[in-house]
């Protein structure tokens, strides 16, 4: 039953992780000619990406304690091992998950 708690923040870390490397791709080679030719584009960019690794943090922060797991250590790896380590987890989270539910039926 806490998996079902927990689906709620872990579909927001997904979009906020997704948010993120969007905002990080604006930097790469084939879009960074026209972000970095525009300071607001920049400073959108930017917050952008500040914006959406703290909503991220915050929502694996939540789904860990309401997995009855330690949200400071979940929240250190990911940002330690980012986004390797989010992408990762939300996978096995989903694998996992579909596998309880299997079983409770």
């Amino acid at each position: 039953m806490q998996v079902a708690r927990a689906q709620q923040p872990i579909a927001a870390a997904t979009v906020s992780l997704i948010a993120w490397v969007l905002c990080v791709a604006a930097f790469l080679p084939p879009l960074n000619k026209y972000i970095v030719g525009s300071v607001p584009l920049v400073i959108l960019a930017g917050l952008g990406i500040a914006v959406s690794l703290v909503l991220h943090l915050v929502f694996i922060g939540m789904s860990a304690k309401l997995l009855g797991r330690s949200p400071v250590l979940w929240v250190l790896i990911c940002l330690c091992l980012l986004p390797v380590a989010s992408i990762a987890g939300l996978i096995l989270f989903e694998w996992f998950s579909d596998q309880e539910n299997q079983a409770s039926v």
